[in-house]
Formats: structure tokens, sequence, C-alpha cells
């Protein structure tokens, strides 16, 4: 063991600035895959993706096309016999607007403080290249255990429209033993953490309907029901005096945590003053009996994304509305089911219609949630890693936002996922001044050989 990690040290202190350049050159190329103007730059960063792969040591590494963008697919096989790794990720990131927020340009990478900013610097081109310069460090100093398996798409920041027909239509190609996702953030390098879990979305917009044009509210008011006025008792009946929500079944099919993984949970530092600060806010809210971590991550929530009807301008106009809109999520725990719950939610609003208003109501999309089971073998050849290079064992944390691409894998491939991410929270994903710690890249392709090693030996 200490010989390998000698060798690993060595080979990756000795190419530790090339590791950095090769990094910076992907995040020259602007791959936004939501604008149709970047359709070359897709092209030539799956190219640049294909061609590192094959450099670092994957004997075979291709371009595949999809309907969309394409993906990049490469494999270093060393024994069949042996466990076979996935590593997914992505080479397209979000747009840079607003580009006058940016102290920088987005896709001019400048080093300040230890940190790259740059866009897809965190997500996920700085995290995804960890994994290809953790298989070149195996592959030069002839330590590879496991065989490795890249899907590195270009279509996550526009929800992976073609990658369920990409990965169903390639099932053989892709198959593996375990699937690795470095696309998520740990608490810092001070406290390691894993994501055990992602919650899924169920998102619905509601339209009530009173009379039949804006009325006179002097004239009618008090007469006729207020669209505005109802659609607002509907929102407020979905939680109790408890802040839990009130629709019959809503909790059915949720996966209680039990005691040890919230024990386990409760080891991740909260600052709940610095948090309040942070947000602007005097009181924190949410369901009776959970803490706030456990609120966003362990616990389902409904929330009103927007809402509006009636006169919206400026001065004043004495209108009774015609109509009033909202736009309602709801963020799912396992075993919970996107398609049950959106369905839920639209015949809720249904049901609880006052008389003298009509709702309309329908879907805008949805996502399964997904959880890693923490005494699963990939868990835990993440967790000795870490242990290994932290010199200390990482807390498992739940993720309040949703992957949807996890359950399609799984579901297609059959295999668990684990969530290995070495970004930070506050790293500026999806916003101006995207951020990656070049300590946390370099922990990275530390840490990901001894997966390997210790899955491969598991």
């Amino acid at each position: 063991m200490q010989h390998t990690h000698t060798a690993w040290t060595d080979y990756q202190k000795q190419h530790q600035q090339r590791f950095l350049d090769e990094m910076l050159e992907l995040l020259r190329i602007p791959s936004v895959s939501a604008k149709s103007e970047h359709k070359e730059d897709m092209r030539t960063c799956a190219d640049l993706v294909r061609q590192r792969l094959l450099d670092s040591g994957c004997d075979r590494a291709e371009v595949m096309e999809t309907a969309g963008h394409p993906v990049v697919f490469g494999e270093k096989i060393v024994d069949p016999s042996k466990p076979t790794v996935l590593v997914y990720g992505h080479y397209d990131v979000q747009p840079a607007d607003p580009l006058e927020l940016w102290h920088s340009g987005p896709f001019e990478p400048v080093i300040k403080d230890g940190k790259v900013y740059a866009r897809g610097s965190a997500d996920d081109k700085g995290q995804f290249y960890m994994h290809v310069k953790a298989l070149e460090t195996m592959v030069k100093t002839n330590s590879l255990e496991s065989n490795i398996k890249f899907l590195i798409e270009g279509e996550e920041e526009v929800g992976s429209p073609n990658l369920g027909t990409f990965v169903s239509q390639n099932k053989e190609l892709l198959k593996a033993d375990v699937i690795l996702i470095s696309d998520s953030a740990m608490i810092s390098l001070d406290t390691p953490s894993l994501d055990v879990g992602v919650r899924g979305l169920s998102y619905i917009q509601v339209e009530v309907t009173g009379p039949n044009r804006d009325l006179h509210s002097g004239v009618y008011g008090g007469a006729v029901a207020n669209p505005a006025t109802m659609l607002c008792k509907m929102i407020a009946s979905l939680h109790d005096e408890n802040n839990h929500i009130t629709i019959p079944g809503f909790y059915d099919d949720v996966v209680e945590a039990t005691p040890e993984e919230r024990a386990l949970m409760a080891k991740a530092p909260f600052n709940e003053a610095e948090y309040k600060q942070d947000l602007g806010v005097q009181e924190l809210w949410g369901e009776k009996g959970y803490t706030t971590n456990e609120r966003t991550g362990i616990r389902p929530t409904l929330e009103v994304n927007g809402i509006w009807g009636g006169y919206t301008q400026e001065g004043a106009k004495t209108v009774l509305p015609s109509k009033a809109f909202a736009k309602i999520s709801a963020r799912l725990v396992p075993n919970q089911n996107s398609r049950t719950l959106t369905d839920m939610l639209l015949e809720h609003f249904r049901k609880i219609a006052p008389e003298g208003v009509t709702v309309h109501a329908e879907e805008h999309h949805g996502g399964e949630p997904y959880m890693t089971p923490i005494d699963s073998k990939g868990y835990q050849a993440a967790a000795k890693a870490i242990q290994t290079t932290f010199g200390k064992l990482p807390i498992p944390v739940r993720g309040g936002g949703s992957i949807p691409i996890c359950s399609i894998l799984e579901r297609e491939l059959g295999t668990k996922i684990i969530f290995m991410g070495f970004g930070l929270d506050n790293d500026n994903l999806h916003s101006p001044n995207e951020k990656y710690n070049l300590e946390n890249y370099y922990k990275g392709i530390e840490t990901i050989p001894y997966f390997h090693k210790f899955f491969a030996q598991g």
C-alpha cells in the first residue's frame, strides 16, 4: 500500500502543472449546450475530451452521436473478471450571463487566491477531469486494479433529454458494477462529506378562474368569489400549524430516515446564526420536529415558486380579477414517485377548489429522488478513500436539489451510484464568477485512485 501511495503521490506532484494546464484548456472552450451558436464549440470540446481520455490511458475513446449534442465514451479494460467502475460527468456548461457581473472572462480562466475562476470549473469540467488524471496516475504507475469506463455527456445543463435513449441503446457498452459521479460538493476540506441522496421533483401550474372578465371591485366585490383570494386560501391550506403538508397521502411512500442516519447527519457543522445572517432572515421556518439540514435533505417539501393575477402595475386599479395563477413544486424523498406525486398535487387542487371558481392544473416536469445505501460496497470504498487522504471519515449528507439522470442511469443499468464531489457549496455554480479551488482539484486526483483500489479489493 505504502509503495503504491508513494508512486501515486510522486507522479501527481511531478505532473501537477500539466494537470492544471489541461483543465484550463478545457475551460477555454465555451461549451454552452443551451445555445445553438455554440454547436461547434460543443463538438470541439467533445473531441478534446476524447483525445485526453486516450492520452491518459484509455484503450478506446470515441465521440458518439445522439439526437442532440454528442456523448464521449472511453474505457480502459485491465481484466474482464475484475470490477468495472463507470465514471459519469458532463462537458457542457451553463450560459455565462449576466456577463457584466463576472470579474474576468467566463471562458478566460484566471487563477486568484488558489482558485480558478471560469464557467464550468466546478460544474463539471474540473470535477470530471480529476477522474481522467486519476486514471493516468494509475496507468502510468502500473497500479490500476479495476476496469474504468467514462460516460461524459454534453446535455446535462439542458436536462439530459437524449441520455435515457443513449444509455438504453448502449447497455452492454456501459455495463459496470458501480457508477461514480463527481458533480457535487463536500462540506469543506476540513470536514469531508459524501452525498448519499438527492431529492426528486414534481412541478405544476395552477390557474383559478372566477368571473368571465375582470370586474369593478366596488360594484362586484363581496358578491363574487375572487380567484386571487381563493388561490391564496387554497395555498394556505397546504400546510398545518406544524408546517406539515396536509395533502392526504402525501407522506405515504416516504422512507423515514433511521435514528442512526440522523445521528450521522447531525455531525455536519451548522451555524444557525451565520445561516440566518447570510439569508437576511430573522427566523428559520420548517416542519416541526426536524433540524434545518433534515428539512432540506430527508424531508419532502412543497413550495410556491411564483404567484400572480389581477392588477400588478404602478398605482391603483380597483379590480376583482378574472384569473389568478401559481407555480408550485414539491421536492421528493425516497421512495416517493414523481408521477404519483404530480397526479396527487393536480387532483388535490381540483378537489379543494371553492364554490364559485374553476381550477385548471397542469404538469410542468418531474424527476425521481435517489438514495445510495451507506452500507453498499461503493459507499464504503468512497468513505475509505476519503479517510485515507483526509485522515477522517466523511459525513454522509443528503443534497436538497435534484439530479434526474441518477434514476435514469440506475433504471437502465441496474447499478448503484456513488456521489464523490470535491466542489464547495460556495463555488457559484450557475452564477457569475464560478470557481474551483485548486486544492480541491488536486485532492480529488489524489483520492480517486483509492476508490478504485478499495472497490476492486472489496
